[in-house]
């Protein structure tokens, strides 16, 4: 299959948690409902089937404000390798699970891939080294140019969620049995 894939946005990070946890907490509903929304953000709706061809549907709104419009997403499972890669297709989507565009940016991708690659960490002993590629995928010249624009901003969106999810697995491990 020819995706025709864009130059990916690259971020990696490390946690001071097991990949078994870290891939979990990727593949969850327990655990996306927990962490997976940038600072402001809360998700309202959160069901996920981690099959190859399920989906992990959510909706997000800004907190405290119950009567904005929710933002719709989608990340369809291509790959599923416990614990140590994660290949979705993300989309914008509606309430009902179809696709849809950007609500802020006309030329943002219809669709983008991110393989999420999970390995352990040789400096932290039970750590794990997150990496996401994320590109365009399918794309014209314009959502292209549109998505490789976006990178700044998505590092600094992508960061503060990170820090999210590395709060939340210090939580999980501090409630663990030792």
């Amino acid at each position: 299959m020819n995706d025709q894939l864009s130059a990916p946005f690259i971020l990696e990070r490390r946690f001071a948690a097991p990949r078994e946890l870290v891939y979990a907490a990727l593949t969850e509903a327990k655990h996306l409902a927990r962490w997976m929304a940038p600072p402001g953000m809360a998700l309202s709706h959160c069901t996920v089937e981690a099959t190859v061809g399920g989906a992990f549907h959510y909706a997000m709104r800004p907190l405290g404000m119950a009567d904005v419009p929710a933002m719709w997403g989608k990340w369809t499972f291509r790959e599923l390798t416990a614990p140590a890669r994660v290949v979705v297709v993300v989309q914008f989507s509606d309430r009902d699970g179809g696709v849809s565009r950007h609500p802020m940016a006309a030329s943002w991708p219809l669709t983008t891939l991110s393989t999420t690659t999970l390995s352990a960490s040789t400096d932290a002993p039970a750590g794990t080294v997150m990496r996401i590629e994320w590109c365009a995928m399918n794309a014209s010249a314009a959502e292209r140019a549109c998505f490789d624009a976006a990178h700044a901003g998505m590092a600094q969106g992508w960061g503060g969620t990170m820090d999210g999810l590395d709060r939340y697995l210090a939580e999980v491990l501090a409630r663990s049995p030792q």
